[in-house]
C-alpha cells in the first residue's frame, strides 16, 4: 500500500465531513429524495447484470498493450518517477505498476493534488521511454492514517458509509486484521451504495484519468467477507445497500433472506444482487475514466478465482471480464501460503485449470497473474521458484507479474526477473498472440451452477480438465457467453445443475446438429433430454478422478477413465506421447498449431523446485510437414526434423526441463 499524499480538493465536503453527519431517518429520506436520480443510476438490476455478462457474446477482444505486459511494481513518491521508469527499462518491465492510492487513503481521498502530480510525472516519463504505466487505487477499502490520535477519520466522519453485518457491526479494523494496516491506522470498508462517497470516488477516478496515466488498477472492490469473523456474514446490511436491494427485488435483506441457505430463492437473489453490484461499480469506474481518456484501461485485482469465494466477496471474474479491460488475478487456490515454492503437483495442475478458465472468460482480453514465488523457504532456490511460476503462467496464456513475498513491488531476484522478462519479450509473438482452438473437446463452465452447487460442480470440472491435460488432448473451456460459437464435436457438462432458457436452446441446437454431449452427475439439468448423441455418466468421472488425485497424485492414472475417454472420441489429428506429470495445451497461434508444455515432474513443496526433465516426448501430427520448431523455456528456438509415418509426421522432442513450446507448419 502506498503512503498517502496530501493536496487540495475542489469538492465541497462541508456537509459530508461534519462529525455529526450520521443520518437519522428523516434526513436519510430527504437525502434519497434529493439524490434519487443518481440512486437510480447506481442500483443495478439482474437484467443489467445479464447485459454486462453478455457483452461481446462469442467474440474476442482486439489486443492492446495489456496483452503484452511484463509487470513490475514500484512505490511512487514525489521525486522518483524517473528512477522508476529507468529501472523498468533496464529490467525489461513493460507495464509499470505504481502504488499511489488516492481514494483508498482518507487524506488523499479528500485532498489528492500532490498524488495527482506524481501520477502525471510518472506517466510522462513512461511515455518518453515507450512504456505504459498504471496506478493502484483501492476499491471499497479506505485507510485513515493515525486515526487513533486524530479527530477525523472516515469512520468518525461518515459512519453511515460503512458496510455492516446483519447485526449492525461496522466494517472497521485495526492492524491485527491484515498485514498492510499499520498500528494506529483505521481500516474501513465502504458500501458501494454510499452515494456521496461514490460520487466523490468517481470524481477522483476522472481526475486520475486526466493525468495521462495508461491504466487504473482497482484493488479489493469487495463486500467485506474475508477478514476473520466476517467470512459467513454475506455483508453488507448497511442502510444504503438494504434500500438498494429493496428497490431491486422488493425484499428486505435483513428479514426476508435466509443467509447461507442456497435453497432459499431470496438468498439466491441476494447472491446475484451482490455480484451485480460489484460488476456495476466497476462498470461505472470504466465509464468515468474513459469519459476523460477513452484509451485508459481499468484493471481490477481479484483474488477469488473460479471458486465459491467469488460470490462471497461479490467480485466474480466471469461477470467482470466483459465490463473491464483486463483482470489481474491474485489467484490463491489450495492450502498453505500459496507460494510457488510450496505447491504440490496437484496444486500446479489446479492452477493451470484456473488460468485456462480465466482465459476462456476473457475472450481475448488480457489475464494478468499477480502471484508469489518464494518467501524465505530454506530448502528452495528462489530463482527456480520464480522460473516455475513464470513458466506455468505463460504456458497457459497469462501475463507474468513478478513480486517478492506477499507484496506487489520489487522482486525476489532482479537478475532472474530480467532474464525471464527479456526472454518473454524476445518471444512475445509466441506467448502473447491470440490462441485459437483447432479441434477441441469442450468443457462447460456454468457460473450459475458454481454459484449454487460449488462443491459438486468444481470437483467434476477440475477433474475433467486435469484428465484432458494429462492425456494431452486439446480442450476448450466453454461458457454461456461462448456456447453458441463453440465448433468442437464434443461438449462435456461436468455435473451442471442450472441452465437458463437460452443455454437450453443452444445445447439443444448443438445436439441436433449431430454433435456429442457428455453429461456427468446424477442431478444434471439435462437428464430430461433424450437423444442418441447424448452420453450420460451418472457416476461422474471428473469427480472420481479428482478423488483419485487427492488420495495420491502419483498413483492416479488418467487411463482409469477409459470409458469416459472413449465417449469423448477426441480428434486424433494430433497425438502427444508424454508423462501425465506434464500439462499440455494445444491451440493455433498465428495460423499454425502450437503445443504448450508445463512440466511439473519431480517438484515437491518446500523441498524441490527443479523438475525432472522429460525425455522422448513425441508428437504425431497428421498434416505436418517435415520441419517443426522447439522453444524451451528460457532457451532458443531449435529446428526439429520429423519422420514420416502412416499416421503423419512424428517429431521426437529434446528433453523438456521446465516447459517448452512446439509448433509446425501444416501441409
Amino acid at each position: 500500500m502506498a503512503i498517502p499524499g496530501m493536496g487540495n480538493s475542489a469538492f465541497d465536503l462541508s456537509f459530508e465531513t461534519s462529525p455529526s453527519s450520521d443520518f437519522d431517518a428523516p434526513r436519510r429520506e430527504a437525502f434519497f429524495a434529493c439524490n434519487g436520480e443518481h440512486m437510480q443510476k447506481i442500483v443495478p438490476t439482474v437484467l443489467l447484470f445479464l447485459a454486462f455478462s453478455t457483452l461481446g457474446f462469442g467474440q474476442s477482444a482486439e489486443q492492446d498493450w495489456t496483452n503484452h505486459v511484463r509487470i513490475g511494481a514500484y512505490g511512487l513518491g514525489s521525486d522518483n518517477a524517473n528512477a522508476i521508469v529507468e529501472d523498468a527499462s533496464r529490467s525489461h518491465v513493460f507495464g509499470i505498476e505504481v502504488d499511489n492510492d488516492i481514494p483508498g487513503r482518507y487524506e488523499s481521498y479528500l485532498d489528492p493534488a500532490e498524488k495527482l502530480a506524481n501520477i502525471r510525472a510518472v506517466a510522462k516519463k513512461a511515455h518518453e521511454k515507450g512504456n505504459y504505466a498504471f496506478v493502484y487505487i483501492a476499491g471499497t477499502e479506505c485507510i485513515t492514517a493515525n486515526a487513533s490520535s486524530t479527530k477525523h477519520s472516515l469512520a468518525k466522519d461518515h459512519p453511515d458509509w460503512l458496510q455492516r453485518k446483519i447485526t449492525g457491526e461496522p466494517a472497521v479494523f485495526g492492524s491485527d486484521a491484515a498485514f498492510w494496516i499499520t498500528k494506529g491506522d483505521e481500516d474501513v470498508w465502504v458500501s458501494p451504495y454510499a452515494i456521496k462517497w461514490r460520487k466523490l470516488y468517481m470524481q477522483r477516478v476522472r481526475e486520475i484519468a486526466g493525468t495521462g496515466i495508461d491504466g487504473i488498477y482497482v484493488d479489493i472492490p469487495y463486500w467485506m467477507t474475508h477478514f476473520t469473523g466476517w467470512e459467513d456474514t454475506w455483508a453488507s446490511f448497511d442502510d444504503y445497500t438494504v434500500a438498494a436491494f429493496k428497490r431491486d427485488s422488493g425484499l428486505d435483506a435483513r428479514h426476508d433472506v435466509k443467509l447461507n441457505d442456497f435453497s432459499d430463492p431470496n438468498f439466491r437473489k441476494w447472491v446475484e444482487f451482490r455480484i451485480s453490484t460489484i460488476t456495476g461499480f466497476l462498470q461505472e469506474i470504466v465509464q468515468n475514466a474513459k469519459s476523460v481518456n477513452p484509451k485508459i484501461k481499468v484493471i481490477p485485482e481479484i483474488y477469488p478465482g473460479i471458486e465459491q469465494e467469488a460470490i462471497r466477496v461479490g467480485a466474480d471474474v466471469y461477470s467482470l471480464y466483459p465490463v473491464v479491460d483486463a483482470i489481474a488475478h491474485e489467484y490463491e487456490f489450495g492450502d498453505g501460503d500459496h507460494m510457488a515454492s510450496s505447491r504440490s503437483q496437484l496444486d500446479w495442475f489446479n492452477y493451470q485449470v484456473g488460468m485456462h478458465t480465466f482465459r476462456a472468460f476473457a475472450q481475448g482480453k488480457a489475464t494478468w497473474i499477480l502471484n508469489y514465488s518464494w518467501d524465505g523457504d530454506k530448502n528452495v532456490d528462489a530463482k527456480e521458484a520464480m522460473k516455475n511460476l513464470a513458466m506455468s503462467e505463460i504456458m497457459a496464456g497469462a501475463n507474468f507479474w513478478d513480486a517478492p513475498g506477499h507484496s506487489m513491488a520489487g522482486s525476489n531476484d532482479l537478475a532472474t526477473r530480467t532474464k525471464i522478462f527479456s526472454w518473454i519479450e524476445a518471444n512475445d509473438k509466441t506467448f502473447n498472440s491470440p490462441r485459437k482452438p483447432l479441434h477441441p473437446v469442450g468443457i462447460y463452465f456454468s457460473p450459475a451452477t458454481r454459484n449454487f452447487y460449488p462443491s459438486e460442480f468444481l470437483r467434476s470440472y477440475r477433474g475433467v480438465l486435469i484428465f484432458l491435460m494429462q492425456k494431452h488432448l486439446e480442450f476448450q473451456v466453454v461458457t454461456p457467453r461462448t456456447l453458441s460459437a463453440f465448433r468442437g464435436d464434443t461438449l462435456v457438462l461436468p455435473d451442471v445443475h442450472v441452465f437458463s432458457a437460452q443455454e437450453n436452446e443452444e445445447i439443444d441446437a448443438f445436439v441436433k446438429s449431430g454433435k456429442r454431449l457428455i453429461v456427468t452427475g446424477d442431478q444434471n439439468a439435462t437428464l430430461g433430454r433424450s437423444d442418441a448423441n447424448i452420453r450420460r455418466f451418472p457416476s461422474c468421472p471428473g469427480e472420481a478422478y479428482t478423488e483419485a488425485l487427492e488420495r495420491s497424485f502419483a498413483a492416479a492414472n488418467p487411463d482409469s477413465q477409459k470409458t469416459f475417454l472413449e465417449a469423448l472420441n477426441p480428434s486424433s489429428s494430433i497425438v502427444i506421447e508424454a508423462s501425465p506429470l506434464v500439462a499440455t495445451s494445444i491451440s493455433q497461434v498465428d495460423g499454425t498449431p502450437h503445443v504448450f508444455f508445463a512440466n511439473f515432474a519431480g517438484l515437491q513443496p518446500k523441498e524441490v523446485a527443479s523438475q525432472v526433465p522429460q525425455e522422448n516426448v513425441r508428437i504425431t501430427a497428421e498434416r505436418a510437414g517435415e520441419k517443426g520448431y522447439f522453444l524451451p523455456f528460457l532457451g532458443e528456438v531449435q529446428e526439429i526434423r520429423g519422420v514420416r509415418s502412416a499416421r503423419g509426421t512424428v517429431f521426437t522432442l529434446p528433453p523438456i526441463a521446465k516447459g517448452a513450446v512446439f509448433w509446425w507448419n501444416e501441409n
